[in-house]
């Protein structure tokens, strides 16, 4: 009995210690717990923001078999209250609802200067639309990179064209991001080209 007694005394102090550890842990998970959860949601301004990533020029071929020039364009963007993008456009022809919300303009080095393109040029840029996004948590930021990829049809190579894009974003309430810039691009050489230069 005595031998016993001793035994259970043991393993009740070795109980408690555990049970100490324990409390303890569990103590520290909760502050760990409770300290992320007080953390203050991101805010940030209702207007986009649109930052220039890359730039990629690479050969490709189009639906006929034809070599051509194509040049890829990839942005990140940030978006406070998260209404960046556009639904699908309805059919009826009468829906006067902007279909687009990404903006381009195109400049040519000229004389060792960058010079918008003319209306009529054959490389001007559409306006294109990001599609209907939203965030399916409580904070409604929206964040990403956009990729857009241009073709160029009726590019010769031996052109030797060095452009340059400006570019901006249009969300849901009309606010319109910064424009941003890409860096200086040779379209005659594939390449990736980002900005600052590394």
């Amino acid at each position: 009995m005595t031998k016993f007694g001793v035994i259970f005394v043991i393993k009740l102090i070795t109980a408690e210690k555990i049970m100490k550890k324990v409390n303890f842990f569990a103590l520290i998970a909760l502050v760990a717990v409770f300290s992320g959860a007080c953390r203050k949601i991101q805010q940030l301004p209702d207007e986009p923001r649109v930052e220039f990533r890359s730039f990629t020029v690479t050969d490709t071929t189009d639906i006929l078999g034809n070599v051509i020039k194509a040049g890829r364009l990839n942005f990140y963007f940030e978006d406070g209250d998260g209404d960046l993008g556009l639904a699908s456009p309805e059919l009826d022809v009468t829906d006067l609802t902007d279909t687009t919300n990404l903006f381009l303009v195109l400049y040519r080095k000229t004389g060792g200067v960058m010079v918008q393109v003319p209306e009529d040029d054959y490389m001007k840029p559409y306006s294109y639309r990001i599609p209907y996004m939203e965030s399916p948590s409580q904070n409604k930021i929206l964040k990403g990179t956009v990729t857009l990829t241009f073709l160029y049809l009726f590019y010769p190579p031996e052109f030797n064209d060095t452009v340059m894009y400006d570019f901006y974003v249009k969300d849901r309430a009309d606010h319109l991001s910064n424009t941003e810039s890409t860096c200086e691009i040779a379209l005659s050489v594939n390449d990736i080209y980002k900005f600052p230069v590394n």
